[in-house]
């Protein structure tokens, strides 16, 4: 049995962290379903940006469109919108098979709209009509902005993927959030079986400290964190106040691995895969992390759900000189510039490809 089945079958659902228009016309994201367990899918604006700027696949759809799109933006959301019902469509069968456990597709909200609250709910419930499929998460960020929006979300009846989380304290302000628009439904009398995922990334921990930490902690912060947080969950399922929703139709918001190929080339490039087995949770990998663990990868011990060492080790970052407290609020707002940089370069890559097509004719 290779470790992709063998991971699914431990309980943990592998989502790819990946899409283009090649992957899902040419078959290749079928295969991955039919022999490596994909059960679902992710997307970022810098997974776009590089699957519009280095391939000709989305020219013929931007030519058609260029002409009708009102900016950049509107067009993208139709190419984009274009993949992941397509993507969706695929895990369909998954998803009423596990009764919305797995098949899933994501797609963002702008990332310029990472600390308005407002706005952001308006385009969450605009992109979910849009799509029209019921296994389509909307991306939105777990800023202190986003925290507001994630709860109207849910509460709108919007399955939301929640984003940019690094640390425990971030995990469980979104955990908040998905339980007050659940908790909101349940008491207006609507049906509370909103899917929602919150996504934790691992592997850029490791790669702010990679300069400073001593040699022995190389590699580690990421995955203790993720060790912490993985903790606070499973005490979170099994809280009288999660129970209670529970009981009255909900279903759990699942944990999910994100960030997780590994940034440090002389470091196992199935590091956080093997390091994060874990049931009730879900891990987004990288193309090329999926084909690695497929090929050689071996699943390591499930993680303990008391969290093992994560607080020795935490410990000695600490005495390191490192503020996770600090670091996590830096990470999540680099990572939403980061977002927002891919984002300008993917609208800049789309109107300058929609010009020189409708000049071509």
């Amino acid at each position: 049995m290779i470790a992709t089945q063998k991971l699914h079958e431990l309980g943990q659902s592998l989502w790819l962290d990946n899409i283009t228009r090649d992957l899902l016309t040419g078959g290749t994201l079928r295969r991955y379903v039919d022999e490596l367990s994909v059960t679902g899918l992710t997307s970022n604006p810098t997974i776009f940006d590089h699957a519009i700027k280095n391939s000709s696949s989305y020219d013929a759809a931007i030519r058609k469109r260029v002409k009708a799109a009102k900016s950049a933006e509107h067009l993208f959301f139709d190419l984009a919108l274009e993949d992941i019902t397509q993507a969706a469509d695929l895990f369909r069968p998954l998803w009423n098979n596990t009764i919305g456990v797995d098949g899933w597709a994501s797609l963002e909200v702008s990332p310029l709209l990472a600390h308005d609250t407002a706005s952001t709910v308006a385009a969450a419930k605009d992109l979910h009509a849009r799509a029209d499929r019921p296994n389509v998460f909307i991306k939105i960020p777990g800023t202190k902005e986003g925290l507001p929006a994630i709860e109207e979300a849910v509460f709108a009846g919007v399955p939301v993927n929640v984003t940019l989380l690094f640390s425990r304290d971030h995990y469980l302000a979104a955990a908040e959030a998905f339980l007050r628009g659940i908790e909101r439904r349940i008491e207006a009398g609507l049906r509370p079986d909103i899917g929602s995922v919150a996504s934790v990334f691992v592997s850029r921990w490791d790669a702010a400290v990679a300069s400073t930490a001593p040699e022995p902690l190389r590699n580690r912060l990421g995955i203790a964190v993720a060790k912490q947080i993985y903790k606070a969950y499973r005490e979170l399922l099994a809280s009288p106040r999660w129970q209670r929703a529970y009981n009255a139709g909900a279903r759990p918001q699942r944990l999910l691995w994100a960030s997780t190929g590994t940034k440090d080339p002389k470091a196992s490039d199935v590091l956080y895969i093997k390091a994060l087995a874990a049931p009730f949770t879900v891990n987004t990998m990288p193309e090329a992390t999926l084909k690695a663990l497929a090929d050689h990868g071996e699943i390591g011990p499930l993680l303990p759900p008391g969290g093992g060492d994560c607080e020795a080790v935490l410990a000695e970052f600490a005495t390191a000189g490192v503020d996770v407290d600090a670091l996590a609020a830096q990470l999540q707002d680099e990572g939403a510039k980061s977002f927002v940089k891919s984002w300008n370069e993917l609208m800049n890559v789309i109107a300058t490809k929609g010009a020189a097509l409708a000049k071509a004719g």
